[in-house]
């Protein structure tokens, strides 16, 4: 069983859980439900650095990154910084996320907000939705065909973006649909952990034109994206370099102004 597989059963039991304590109406019911969302796609789209910021804990592959900034100054450091959108793990017991972490993010900073969280159940979206997120990731590696494309939908319903993740051709393949806006490949084996840019190389002219591309996980350097930004990618996913260290607000800027230099 590897790590994916092993995190998507507990979600199983944690989703299952917190439907029994918190009711749909309720989510429904939350001032966030109706608020606008704003688009990551059409952000990125028009950017020319295309940062996705992260705030992340820890993670399987690296235990802890950071515990000791706060989801309040890093969400209004990125946005200074001048990332396109912010992306916040709210998985527990694997990233040390919440989604008290989503909602501090948005009553902190006007990003577009990407719930990063392992989903296999509509009830999440709705949760995202009621917890100010903007965009949601769907993970073609757990998920279905038929689950892809209903998830994708109901996010759509919802009037959130759906940014798709694929780690090589065969989900890539499954994935394409209209009801999807983003289209993110990660460069880490989830069997070995290895990380290597070649992945997004090699599938990016199998995606077509339609989807903004997204090129995630180890993305350490400003020559990665320039690396990445001739086969078409327009967002690029970064969480460790940032979160590792002090001011992950204050290297964004350093990052961006590199990228820019």
């Amino acid at each position: 069983m590897n790590i994916l597989d092993k995190i998507t059963l507990d979600k199983r039991n944690e989703v299952a859980l917190r439907k029994s304590l918190i009711p749909i109406h309720q989510l429904e019911e939350s001032v966030l439900f109706e608020r606008e969302t704003i688009s990551l796609a059409s952000k990125l789209r028009n950017s020319n650095t295309g940062i996705i910021a992260e705030h992340k804990r820890r993670s399987p592959s690296k235990s802890i990154i950071n515990n000791s900034l706060n989801v309040q100054d890093v969400a209004r450091g990125y946005e200074n910084a001048g990332v396109c959108g912010m992306s916040v793990l709210t998985d527990g017991k694997y990233f040390g996320g919440s989604l008290d972490d989503l909602l501090t993010a948005r009553a902190s900073c006007n990003l577009p907000l990407l719930r990063k969280e392992f989903i296999i159940d509509e009830y999440q979206l709705l949760e995202a939705r009621a917890y100010g997120a903007d965009v949601i990731l769907l993970i073609a590696a757990i998920l279905t065909k038929e689950e892809i494309k209903h998830f994708s939908e109901f996010a759509k319903g919802l009037d959130l973006n759906v940014l798709l993740e694929v780690h090589n051709e065969e989900e890539l393949h499954k994935s394409i649909m209209p009801s999807i806006d983003m289209l993110g490949v990660n460069n880490r084996n989830l069997k070995t952990f290895e990380v290597s840019l070649e992945t997004s190389k090699s599938l990016s002219s199998l995606i077509p034109d339609d989807f903004v591309k997204v090129s995630e996980s180890g993305i350490s350097n400003v020559e990665a994206i320039k690396e990445l930004q001739p086969y078409g990618y327009q967002g690029f996913l970064i969480g460790e370099n940032f979160m590792k260290t002090e001011d992950a607000g204050a290297s964004a800027a350093k990052f961006i102004k590199d990228l820019e230099g």
